[in-house]
């Protein structure tokens, strides 16, 4: 028997179970860089240098533990290929792995494997709370597959913010109305810096290698500083914990020009690359609610993006695919404007979410989901575009939790499969919410002509096309209810405008 250890770019965990009680006398480990990875969709430069770097760090730490590694840099195949020929070589019989994080990745190994006629140990990543098969067991006779139940049962579960009777802390499971407030007036204020990491010899290394090879490829790495060793994630997990959390709860939603981070946590990256456990996360965070009496509101809100939505995700990912990527509900069909890749538009909120997406690689969830997303809906834009930008642009950005919130919650292309209405809003939301409307040509208060948002005009070209089936539904009848003080003249003049916006969205 021999066997080799496949460790992926997203499984930088060295504590992982495939890497205990190796022998080195009949097992290998092996790591690859692919050029293809890179380029099956057109990656932000900055995503690139994350994995490429957060790998090479990671094979330092295997080199120091004398653990036999074969490390491919900058292979022009693909990960198969490039696996078939190391196993054709050295003739090995067993191929173990984590999960993959993509389906496309899995079928890739699993094809090979057959093809090979070797052994295939996949096993399940331990990093998440809930396993594959507790979730199919969860969904299982269930009519509707909703976040806020499965997320009670992870609370119950592994007894996080719920007390001896296994009731919820504080009386109820969700504080979201407690967290959704905008900035003042004035502004956010002084916000505490993340941690940000200044980038070593090996970082630096590859920030040259990537602006030589991938030179036309989106984004900037001018401002990288993103963790890229599991010793700066606890630095950032401690950071986050310390100066951010604190007002992290009611301003998550809120927007503001130039002000890229807000209190957000920035850990994403660190706990998709498997740099830091969302145990320990979570922990981190209860810990500091207990020592430093933090807002239960604020507490809630964090642990049920990982607790809840992350884990949720991720089952529905492997539970729906391959379908969920081919899903498009609404029969949606208009290309991607060409300003996505640019953030050369005369819309103030795209131009901010897109133009600091591709300065750093991050945009929170409310800029993802109600501005980029909400845009991409409105304007029928094809779902796979939406999705392949998604996958490309963001540094945290791994496909088992990007397309679910981008096909399956931002877009709806599912259908309502995991969630119970489109996500969608007018301008008046942008300006509830941020202040990008301030300083913008279009008026989120105009719905068609001269001066008219964009956002809402197709807002409401929206809710017209869609009208039966919002009025069917109690959680969106109250959005086509507003359509009856629209008078019929003025509807039809929003069609029109809206027409026009549809046929030439490169021009907004």
């Amino acid at each position: 028997m021999k066997k080799l250890v496949l460790i992926l770019g997203d499984q930088l965990d060295i504590d992982s179970p495939i890497l205990k009680n190796l022998n080195p006398k009949t097992e290998q480990v092996v790591m690859i860089e692919s050029i293809d990875e890179a380029q099956y969709v057109w990656s932000h430069k900055a995503k690139i240098v994350l994995f490429l770097s957060a790998m090479r760090h990671f094979a330092e730490q295997l080199k120091e533990r004398s653990l036999p590694l074969i490390y491919i840099e900058q292979s022009p195949q693909s990960i198969g290929d490039t696996l078939r020929e190391i196993i054709t070589k050295k003739k090995f019989t067993h191929l173990v792995c984590l999960e993959p994080g993509e389906y496309r990745l899995k079928c890739e190994i699993e094809n090979l494997a057959s093809e090979l006629n070797i052994d295939l140990e996949l096993q399940e990543d331990p990093h998440f709370y809930c396993s594959r098969h507790e979730f199919e067991n969860w969904v299982a006779g269930k009519k509707e597959l909703r976040l806020e139940y499965f997320y009670r049962l992870m609370r119950k579960t592994h007894n996080i913010l719920v007390n001896k009777e296994g009731n919820p802390e504080g009386g109820q499971w969700n504080f979201d109305r407690d967290n959704r407030k905008p900035f003042p007036k004035k502004g956010p204020g002084l916000i505490p810096p993340p941690e940000l990491f200044e980038p070593d010899d090996i970082t630096q290394e590859v920030i040259a290698l990537v602006e030589k090879k991938f030179p036309k490829h989106p984004g900037s790495l001018e401002h990288f500083q993103w963790p890229v060793t599991r010793a700066q994630a606890l630095q950032a997990l401690k950071g986050f914990v310390e100066h951010r959390l604190v007002t992290f709860g009611i301003h998550e939603d809120a927007m503001w020009t130039d002000t890229p981070f807000g209190w957000h946590s920035l850990l994403s990256s660190s706990m998709n690359l498997k740099l830091l456990n969302p145990r320990e996360v979570i922990a981190a965070v209860l810990k500091a609610w207990k020592k430093d009496d933090l807002d239960l509101a604020t507490v809630e809100g964090f642990i049920r993006q990982i607790l809840g939505w992350r884990e949720f995700v991720r089952g529905m990912y492997y539970l729906d695919m391959p379908q969920m990527a081919l899903d498009n509900f609404y029969d949606h069909q208009n290309a991607l404007p060409s300003w996505y890749w640019t953030g050369n538009t005369k819309m103030k909120c795209m131009q901010q979410a897109i133009g600091q997406t591709l300065e750093y690689g991050y945009a929170h969830h409310i800029q993802r989901l109600m501005v980029t997303g909400n845009f991409a809906l409105l304007a029928e834009i094809l779902p796979k575009e939406v999705c392949d930008w998604y996958l490309a642009v963001y540094v945290d950005a791994i496909e088992w939790v990007e397309l679910p919130n981008t096909a399956g919650m931002a877009l709806f292309a599912s259908g309502g499969r995991f969630t119970s209405k489109p996500y969608i809003a007018s301008g008046a939301y942008i300006k509830r919410m941020s202040n990008y409307c301030g300083s913008c040509q279009y008026k989120p208060d105009i719905r068609f002509g001269e001066g008219a948002c964009p956002m809402t005009t197709l807002y409401w070209n929206f809710l017209i096309k869609h009208r039966t089936q919002f009025e069917a539904s109690p959680r969106t009848r109250l959005m086509t209810a507003n359509l009856s003080r629209i008078s019929e003249e003025d509807q039809q003049a929003i069609q029109l405008h809206a027409k026009g916006l549809l046929g030439d969205l490169n021009s907004l």
